[in-house]
């Protein structure tokens, strides 16, 4: 399928041939879903942690006799029936991650972006190179495209007079295409891939 090219002043200055294989596969929401929560997941810290009765700090002297008090039996303080004890079966420090095959990370990423070409949602942009980190100036022409919620994915390299007037606008954000990722691409409405960016993630993806 072939998609026009635009520059930042949205004018179309060409045309690319997009790979059915990336860019026009079967949406699977099923990959889709997958794909997020195994990136979530790693992004969990894993922190969590409370104190178990083995932990716990005090005597290990029995709290009162056995028999004849008329109160249950009990031999120490630490456990969680009392305040200040242990937790039973609370949480601990751990690593939330898990393996998620590459086939199935690939797969997940082509059906995110057939997704979006499928809304009408995706767009090729010539290069996103500008001569002057001036947050205003690209304010005003992302608003003539009409871009608000909007990832925008760059080739190997991001211009770095582009990145930093971008990273002032609420709601635009860049990535280089080896930072590609599903979550990234569904949490923002309109998806933008430079044109060295759809040849690389064509290479990485097929």
């Amino acid at each position: 399928m072939k998609i026009n090219i635009t520059n930042l002043d949205s004018v179309e200055v060409g045309e690319i041939e997009l790979k059915d294989e990336v860019f026009g596969t079967d949406i699977r929401a099923d990959l889709m879903h997958r794909y997020v929560q195994w990136q979530l997941a790693k992004r969990r810290a894993g922190t969590h942690k409370v104190k178990g009765r083995s932990e716990i700090r005090g005597t290990t002297a029995k709290m009162y006799k056995q028999k004849g008090t008329g109160r249950a039996r009990h031999g120490t303080s630490k456990v969680s029936q009392f305040r200040g004890g242990g937790v039973t079966f609370g949480p601990v420090s751990r690593d939330h991650g898990h393996k998620l095959p590459k086939k199935v990370r690939k797969r997940a990423l082509c059906c995110a972006l057939s997704s979006k070409k499928a809304d009408g949602k995706l767009f090729v942009i010539d290069s996103i190179n500008i001569q002057d980190a001036k947050t205003k100036v690209l304010a005003e022409k992302f608003s003539k495209l009409g871009w608000e919620s909007v990832l925008i994915i760059s080739g190997s390299e991001i211009d770095v007079n582009f990145q930093k007037a971008a990273k002032n606008i609420p709601g635009i954000y860049v990535i280089g295409q080896q930072g590609a990722n599903v979550y990234d691409i569904l949490r923002r409405e309109t998806l933008i891939l430079t044109r060295e960016a759809v040849e690389q993630l064509e290479a990485r993806l097929t």
